[in-house]
């Protein structure tokens, strides 16, 4: 039961929007041009992560779960989600303009597609002068008048565009209509979903000459229309402290400056942590084991790792995932 901390083989996608930050700013191995994605802890079938230290290495993360249960993911989580791993990991470079997408709640997601839905939230790790995330509608959008503004060609006047800088972060509720803009890296924290409605992709086509394919009708029931002044995440950090970003049914996600050392202590009855660096370098370690971490890179700590502790010398930052209380 001695899961010392866990990194894994970054999964890495090649997509028609991505650029080359995923192995220029993150040096993520890859000979492939556009990778837009970097899955880094995936439960996803067919797309599961592979531990790439210590004596598991080469085991992937359902394996895990069927050796270790509980000790690995908490027993709430355990209880909660059986042997499926419920939280996405991934980091994003958009060298182009994502396609306006929206994603399903649970409800639809397992009635169509027998999955989760996809709630989500995004923290900004590099972005351009003048980057811009879109999220939302802006107010006064109804179904009539979204619906009018797609056959027009004219979505983009209707949907709330944001101005972004490193250290944003937003949190996408499934129904949510959004797309992120060219120039930024981020890294998005989501449920264990692969599930997505294009509503419009720039008229853009494919190295084949091809668009790709929209999912108009089947956004329907899944967006809504209604305008909120949350999705960006306001908060405060301050050294050696945790402090809240997202709290929601499917994640919960702080901020984690450290400079020097910070220890803390993971409840076994609870849930996993999830470590994503954001900026410098740092050592983490359990009584089970340790390793280095650094801008770019993930560690999961077992719900059995008791304290932990992290060393750093240069100002490192932390995003820090569970599904705790």
């Amino acid at each position: 039961m001695n899961l010392y901390p866990l990194k894994f083989t970054p999964i890495l996608q090649e997509r028609i929007w991505g650029g080359e930050k995923l192995q220029t700013s993150l040096h993520k191995e890859g000979s492939i041009p556009g990778i837009g994605e970097s899955w880094e802890v995936s439960g996803v079938p067919g797309h599961l992560s592979k531990v790439s230290n210590g004596h598991l290495k080469g085991t992937n993360l359902q394996e895990l779960i069927d050796q270790y249960g509980a000790a690995l993911l908490g027993e709430k989580v355990s209880r909660l989600f059986g042997a499926a791993f419920p939280i996405l990991i991934k980091f994003l470079d958009a060298a182009q303009d994502l396609s306006i997408q929206v994603h399903p709640d649970d409800s639809l997601a397992a009635k169509r597609h027998d999955s989760k839905g996809k709630n989500e939230m995004w923290y900004v790790m590099e972005a351009a002068q003048e980057a811009t995330l879109i999220v939302g509608f802006k107010e006064g959008i109804d179904q009539q008048r979204y619906q009018a503004a797609l056959e027009k060609d004219a979505l983009l006047s209707i949907l709330d565009r944001h101005e972004v800088a490193q250290g944003d972060a937003f949190f996408i509720e499934a129904g949510t209509i959004h797309a992120i803009g060219a120039g930024i890296l981020l890294a998005e924290i989501q449920q264990t979903s692969d599930v997505t409605y294009r509503v419009y992709d720039f008229n853009r086509k494919d190295m084949n000459g091809h668009k790709r394919p929209l999912h108009t009708q089947e956004a329907l029931a899944a967006l809504n229309y209604s305008h909120s002044k949350s999705y960006k995440r306001a908060y405060v950090s301050e050294n050696n402290q945790s402090t809240l970003i997202v709290k929601s049914p499917f994640f919960t996600t702080k901020h984690l400056p450290v400079q020097g050392s910070y220890r803390s202590i993971i409840d076994p009855s609870d849930s996993f942590k999830i470590l994503i660096c954001v900026k410098g370098t740092a050592q983490v370690s359990t009584n089970f084991g340790e390793d280095n971490i650094s801008y770019g890179e993930t560690i999961l700590l077992a719900a059995s790792s008791g304290q932990y502790e992290i060393i750093s010398h240069d100002s490192a930052l932390f995003l820090e995932v569970s599904l705790e209380e």
